[in-house]
């Protein structure tokens, strides 16, 4: 697998569980110990997941992306 941006093959997979721990502010809805949005890019409901470049910083999939802001239990 390669970069889709650099074409480098210097990617990171970076995987977390955060039990309802996440924290942040999309189109100006904060989300406070809640899961990740669906459709965000980087995982959703208690996990992050997402590939990222570690030469130019682009995270790897498909863009844009559409939020479901009015979902807030993820995937639970």
């Amino acid at each position: 697998m390669s970069c889709q941006q650099c074409g480098s093959n210097r990617l990171a997979n970076i995987e977390g569980q955060s039990c309802d721990g996440n924290y942040g502010n999309i189109e100006g809805k904060k989300f406070v110990g809640s899961y990740v949005p669906k459709g965000v890019g980087v995982g959703s409901g208690d996990y992050i997941r997402f590939t990222w470049c570690l030469d130019c910083g682009q995270i790897q999939g498909k863009w844009p992306v559409y939020p479901d802001l009015d979902d807030d239990d993820g995937d639970k």
